[in-house]
């Protein structure tokens, strides 16, 4: 019995057992579960996370500094500062969540890759 794809998402845990963290540190992901032994070597996101974040964050960010910029009117340097700061925490925690998920879809849909079959 698996755990569902966004509770596994946004705890970044085992997809099969939901106990065990999928990651070290922030975004290294580990051998297998340490819970329940599901081994990670399935896993494959490419630069699934990358892209849909690069998406996703272009669009938040940009949209909040042009309503704090019409809004506000701050110097320059408070736009340096505010999303120099903002932009990398963002990224971080949405990469590992939309990695989560994207690992987690991948083990309830049994995905792997092609092969030519003779």
């Amino acid at each position: 019995m698996s755990v569902p794809v966004i509770v596994s998402g946004l705890k970044a845990h085992c997809p099969r057992c939901g106990k065990g963290p999928l990651f070290t540190q922030v975004l290294n992901l580990r051998e297998s579960c340490s819970s329940c032994g599901l081994s990670y070597k399935f896993i494959d996101t490419g630069d699934g996370p990358a892209i849909f974040a690069i998406f996703i964050l272009g669009f938040v960010v940009l949209g909040a500094a042009l309503w704090v910029e019409f809004t506000y009117e701050p110097a320059l340097w408070v736009h340096i500062v505010l999303w120099g700061l903002v932009t990398p925490l963002l990224a971080v925690g949405l990469l590992r969540f939309l990695k989560a998920t994207l690992i987690a879809l991948q083990f309830r849909n049994k995905a792997e890759e092609g092969r030519l079959v003779k």
